[in-house]
């Protein structure tokens, strides 16, 4: 394996294991909620 793939190796499982972090942490609950009030803001609902 070469230093440039093993750079991109080691940077995809940080990445991924930050996005099960944020996951597991409940940030994907706080981002749907805050699309949710802003879509429904746009489009006049709330």
């Amino acid at each position: 394996m070469t230093r440039k793939t093993a750079l991109w190796a080691a940077l995809f499982v940080l990445g991924l294991a930050l996005v099960i972090l944020g996951v597991l942490n409940g940030g994907a609950r706080d981002v749907l909620a805050k699309a949710v009030r802003i879509c429904s803001e746009c489009i006049g609902l709330g």
